[in-house]
């Protein structure tokens, strides 16, 4: 796959030194972080079985319930980043584990992605081919049904 020219121009249009983009704030760790709360929210959804603001939710009991902040090291420096919750707690997140604080080679596997041109749905299917695979241990993309995990 080739990188699309137009996704990096649109990524760089505002940026002007390599601190804007590498820096405390900057592109980088900017898209590191949506990308980790896009897949998270994205997880939940599944858990859930219901997109955010579907009306599915109060009927099954379980419903979403704000976010939890977390810090993570990474490649970048310090990521903040919202975790989604549920109100039954029982929403067990997959790309970021509770109690994990590293995200070893993660900002270079993501920035790759996008600069394929992958959309947050192509790198959703991208993880969950690699949980399919065994590379993600323990990913568990599908609803859970109240089993193991």
């Amino acid at each position: 796959m080739t990188i699309r020219r137009e996704l990096i121009d649109e990524l760089l249009k505002e940026y002007e030194t390599p601190q804007d983009i590498l820096g405390e704030g900057g592109l980088l760790k900017e898209l590191t972080k949506a990308v980790i709360e896009r897949c998270l929210e994205t997880e939940l959804d599944t858990h859930l079985g219901y997109p955010k603001h579907g009306r599915k939710g109060s009927a099954l009991g379980n419903t979403r319930n704000g976010h939890s902040q977390k810090t993570l090291k990474g490649e970048q420096g310090h990521v903040d980043i919202g975790v989604p919750r549920d109100r039954q707690g029982s929403f067990e997140p997959q790309l970021v584990k509770k109690g994990q604080t590293r995200l070893e080679g993660f900002d270079d596997k993501i920035l790759a992605l996008y600069a394929r041109g992958m959309t947050t749905r192509d790198i959703k299917a991208q993880l969950q081919e690699r949980d399919a695979r065994g590379s993600i241990p323990h990913a568990d993309f599908q609803r859970d049904r109240g089993g193991d995990g």
